[in-house]
C-alpha cells in the first residue's frame, strides 16, 4: 500500500476476503498515576441494540445475535480529546459487548479485545469473530471498541472514495524520476487531505493515547484489572498499557506479536523478510500438492511467474474491477493480503491463474480487503487511521534519497515486497503532526505475567518479535509460546495447544512455561 510505512497487522476474517488490516513502531515515554478524569471514570454508560456499522467502520449489517442468540450491545464513552488536558474537550469511543452467558457467580470481568491496525474497528471485527470465542464468553462479557481516529470515535478522514481509487492505483515503486516525483506529491496530497479534515484529532491519536482510554474503559466498567486479549498491533498497545499501568494489567494476551524494539524502518525490513518467507511456504505447498500446481511447475517458477506478472503490470495493467485496472501496485497489495492466513491462498492461486489469462478481479478484490474498500466502492477510514496513528507513533521521517539507499538492503530481503516496502516509508514525510519516539516501551516491572504468543510463519509480525516482547516486558512479565504454524496470529488457527493455553491461562489463571511450543 503505498500510503504506510508497513504492512497493516490487522486480524481478518476468511469471509472478509470472499466477500472483497501496518504496524506502528513507537509511542511516548512516560508513566501515569491516573487514567481519567474522576467525572469520566463514574460516567454511566447506555448500552443498547447495536446500529449497521457506519461507512468508517467498513459499513455492512448490524451484528447478528451470538450462537446462544444473545444480542451484541454497543454503548459510547466519552474521553478527553487532549489527555494532557482531561477536564477539556471530550470525544465518544464506540464500544460493542456480549454479556458473559456463565454464571454470574464465576464471571471474572471484561475481556478487551483490540485486533490491530492501526486503524481497525473493534466494533465489527469482535462479532466477525464473535464464535470464536464463545469459549471465553464463560466467564468474561467480552467488549472492544474502536480506537480514537477510528470507525466511529472521532475518525480521521483525508480523500474521499473517488480520490483514493485514484490514490490507490498509483505505481508505489517508482523506476525513474517522474514516478518518484508522483509518490512524493500524491503523499502529500494525502497528508495534507488529512490535515484538513481531522486537523482537531490528528495530534491526538497516539497509541499511549488509546492506552489511557483502555484505563478508562476499565475503570468504568467497575473492573480492578484490565483484562486483554490483544493481536498485531493491539500487542504494541496492551504493552504500552502494561508500561503505564502495571499494577492494573489482569490477565492479558499478546498474540501476533509485534517487535517493540525496532525503529519503523526496521520493522519495515521485517515485514519484507516475513513476507517473502510466507511466499516461499505458499510456492512450495502449492508444488506439493498431489494434482499439479497451477501457477508453477516448482516452488521457484512459482514465484518467477509472479515477478513476471509484476513486471508486465508495470507497463500494462489488466482489467480489474470494472473500471478500475489491476496495477501492479494492487497486484502487489492483493498478493500480501492473502498470504495473512493460510485459509487465503486458495484465493491466492485463483487470483493469479485468472491474472495470468488478463483477469485481474480477485487479485483486485483482495487489494480492495488490505485498503478498506467494500464492494460498493465506499471506503472505510482503516487507511487514514492508519497512516494518523503510525505518525503520530513513530519519530523518524524518510525522503525518497534515504530510500533509495536502503533499496539494495529490502530487495536481498524480500525480491518480491522489498521496493514495495521501502518505499512505503515516505508514509510519514511530511506529516503535520511530530511522531513520538524511535520505538515504544513496554517494560512493566510489578505486572503480572503476561502470555507472549509467535507464529513462526506469521509476516505481519514476524516470529522474532514475541521473544523480544517477552524480554522487554521484564523478567517474570512476558511468558513467551511459540506456535509453528503459517499465517497472521495463532488463536483463530484452531491450534488445540494454542487455545488450550489461551483458555487455561484466560479462565483459570494458568500460566502456561515459558517456552511452550505448540505444533
Amino acid at each position: 500500500m503505498p500510503n504506510t510505512a508497513r504492512l497493516r497487522a490487522v486480524a481478518l476474517t476468511a469471509s472478509a476476503i470472499a466477500t472483497g488490516l501496518l504496524l506502528s513502531a513507537v509511542v511516548a515515554d512516560g508513566r501515569s498515576d491516573s487514567a481519567s478524569d474522576a467525572d469520566l471514570a463514574d460516567q454511566k454508560l447506555s448500552w443498547t441494540a447495536c446500529p449497521a456499522p457506519s461507512q468508517a467502520e467498513g459499513g455492512g449489517s448490524a451484528p447478528s445475535p451470538l450462537p446462544d442468540g444473545d444480542p451484541w450491545q454497543c454503548a459510547t464513552m466519552k474521553a478527553p480529546r487532549d489527555w494532557d488536558d482531561p477536564e477539556g474537550d471530550t470525544i465518544g469511543l464506540a464500544l460493542i459487548r456480549a454479556r458473559t452467558s456463565g454464571d454470574a457467580s464465576r464471571r471474572i470481568g471484561s475481556l478487551v479485545f483490540n485486533f490491530g491496525g492501526p486503524g481497525g474497528s473493534g466494533v465489527t471485527t469482535l462479532p466477525a469473530f464473535g464464535p470464536d470465542y464463545e469459549k471465553l464468553r464463560t466467564r468474561y462479557d467480552l467488549v472492544s471498541f474502536d480506537p480514537r481516529g477510528v470507525g466511529r470515535s472521532a475518525p480521521v478522514l483525508c480523500l474521499d472514495d473517488k480520490q483514493l481509487d485514484t490514490y490507490f492505483q498509483q505505481d508505489a515503486t517508482p523506476d525513474d524520476a517522474a514516478e518518484r516525483t508522483e509518490l512524493v506529491d500524491n503523499t502529500k496530497k494525502f497528508n495534507g487531505a488529512c490535515e484538513k479534515n481531522s486537523r482537531q484529532i490528528l495530534p491526538h491519536v497516539a497509541t499511549t493515547d488509546a492506552a489511557r482510554d483502555m484505563d478508562l474503559m476499565r475503570q468504568v466498567f467497575g473492573d480492578d484489572k484490565l483484562y486483554y486479549f490483544g493481536i498485531s498491533y493491539g500487542t504494541e498497545l496492551g504493552g504500552v498499557y502494561a508500561h503505564l499501568f502495571p499494577e492494573k494489567v489482569g490477565r492479558a494476551v499478546f498474540d501476533a506479536v509485534v517487535d517493540p524494539t525496532q525503529t519503523a524502518e526496521e520493522g519495515s525490513l521485517a515485514q519484507a523478510k516475513g513476507f517473502q518467507l510466507a511466499l516461499d511456504n505458499f510456492a512450495e505447498d502449492c508444488v506439493s500438492q498431489v494434482e499439479d500446481c497451477p501457477v508453477g511447475d516448482s516452488a521457484q517458477d512459482v514465484k518467477n511467474r509472479i515477478a513476471r506478472l509484476l513486471r508486465d503490470l508495470d507497463r500494462r495493467p489488466i482489467p480489474g474491477i470494472s473500471p478500475r485496472e489491476l496495477t501492479q501496485t494492487a497486484a502487489t497489495s492483493g498478493i500480501a493480503q492473502a498470504l495473512y492466513s493460510k485459509d487465503f491462498w486458495e484465493y491466492l492461486t485463483e487470483g493469479l491463474v485468472q491474472a495470468y489469462d488478463g483477469d485481474g478481479r480477485v487479485l483486485m478484490a483482495l487489494s480492495d480487503a488490505l485498503n478498506g474498500r467494500n464492494e460498493n466502492g465506499e471506503y472505510s477510514n482503516l487507511a487514514a487511521a492508519n497512516v494518523a496513528i503510525n505518525c503520530a507513533d513513530d519519530k523518524p521521517r524518510y525522503d525518497t534519497a534515504y530510500v533509495e539507499r536502503k533499496l539494495p538492503e529490502f530487495r536481498k530481503a524480500s525480491p518480491l515486497f522489498g521496493d514495495y516496502l521501502a518505499w512505503g516509508m515516505l508514509s510519514c514525510t511530511d506529516w503535520p503532526v511530530a511522531g513520538a519516539a524511535a520505538h515504544p516501551d513496554v517494560s512493566a516491572p510489578g505486572a503480572p505475567p503476561i502470555l507472549v504468543i509467535g507464529n513462526t510463519g506469521d509476516p505481519a509480525t514476524p516470529y522474532e518479535g514475541a521473544g523480544r516482547m517477552a524480554d522487554a516486558l521484564g523478567k517474570g512479565v512476558g511468558v513467551e509460546l511459540t506456535y509453528r504454524g503459517q499465517g497472521h496470529g495463532a488463536y483463530d488457527s484452531k491450534n488445540k495447544c494454542v487455545q488450550d493455553a489461551v483458555h487455561g491461562y484466560l479462565l483459570d489463571g494458568r500460566t502456561p512455561a515459558a517456552g511452550t511450543v505448540c505444533s
